[in-house]
């Protein structure tokens, strides 16, 4: 109890790094069988509700309708940035490659976020930030870099660096690194004193508004509607919006009221470890020793945030 209310922000982070695992293999489970698209307004539908029943409970407000227009202004904007533009981003990196190694890039988000924080916000960054920084980056190379042997007909002597993953999936999970950390900045700016489960209804209001405009742009209603069909797909959608934009988003939202950007950032960045086990048991994905070694640099590298 006393770690509780000593540590409340950090806990809230540990929580949401567990959700987010939950959620990651979900949501890619349902994206190789629907696409990343509708599952992302899908997701934010059923999660809107899940929080709408929350609040009414809770609060007994079903909806942010006492939200001021600061609310509703940074975190419209924490919305957009976060959930259409990051998560748009990120679940497709799910389809490319898999959500181990996108969860692993998102690690990328404690330093970003801390950037934006101390740029935006005056928050402090120490040294050890700088280390970690450098440890997570140290570790991401380290899984998704390897070294060849060069072709003999090349005639060159030496080892080429080569990726182990293919670079649009790389670049659109650091997008979603982007998106995240920016998004946690802008809420943090816009929630200040304000609920926290409102808080998350108004950034999912404002996703569902900006994934409805990508539709109607992209014409694609009728891949929405026959995702909906898909049993599965729609079973393994609605776990991973119970532990990730309910659970998750609210707990993350919990994690920054009470401690730094970069602190919480970088307790929620702890996925890449976490995630390794269920992948092989869940997907039999192989995980060779050197990507084991890089997780856990890279969590290493995260930790040093707190030193």
């Amino acid at each position: 109890m006393n770690f509780i209310e000593s540590y409340p922000g950090e806990l809230a982070a540990l929580l949401t790094a567990v959700f987010w695992t939950v959620t990651a293999l979900a949501f890619e489970s349902a994206s190789r069988r629907v696409g990343s698209l509708s599952v992302n307004l899908i997701r934010l539908c059923v999660a809107f509700v899940f929080l709408s029943l929350y609040a009414w409970a809770v609060r007994g407000i079903p909806f942010p309708t006492d939200a001021g227009t600061h609310q509703w202004i940074w975190l419209s904007l924490s919305g957009l940035v976060g959930f259409v533009l990051g998560d748009l981003f990120l679940f497709q990196s799910y389809v490319v490659m898999n959500a181990r190694v996108s969860m692993l890039i998102m690690s990328l988000a404690p330093p970003i976020a801390a950037a934006i924080g101390w740029i935006t916000m005056n928050e402090t960054l120490t040294a050890s930030q700088g280390l970690g920084m450098l440890l997570i980056i140290v570790g991401i190379a380290l899984v998704i870099l390897k070294r060849d042997l060069p072709a003999v007909e090349e005639g060159a002597n030496g080892r080429r660096i080569k990726l182990n993953y293919p670079i649009g999936g790389l670049l659109l999970a650091f997008g979603g690194a982007l998106g995240q950390a920016g998004g946690l900045v802008l809420s943090k700016i816009g929630m200040q004193t304000y609920d926290v489960v409102a808080s998350v209804q108004i950034r999912v209001v404002t996703g569902v508004v900006g994934f409805g405009f990508v539709f109607a742009l992209l014409n694609k209603w009728p891949a929405l509607f026959a995702a909906v069909r898909n049993t599965k797909a729609m079973g393994h959608l609605a776990v991973g919006a119970f532990f990730g934009p309910f659970l998750g988003v609210s707990f993350s939202l919990l994690a920054v009221c009470y401690t730094t950007t970069g602190v919480a950032s970088a307790l929620m960045s702890i996925v890449p470890v976490l995630i390794i086990a269920p992948a092989v048991f869940l997907f039999k994905e192989r995980v060779n020793f050197k990507e084991m070694l890089g997780a856990v640099i890279t969590v290493v590298g995260v930790v040093a945030f707190f030193l």
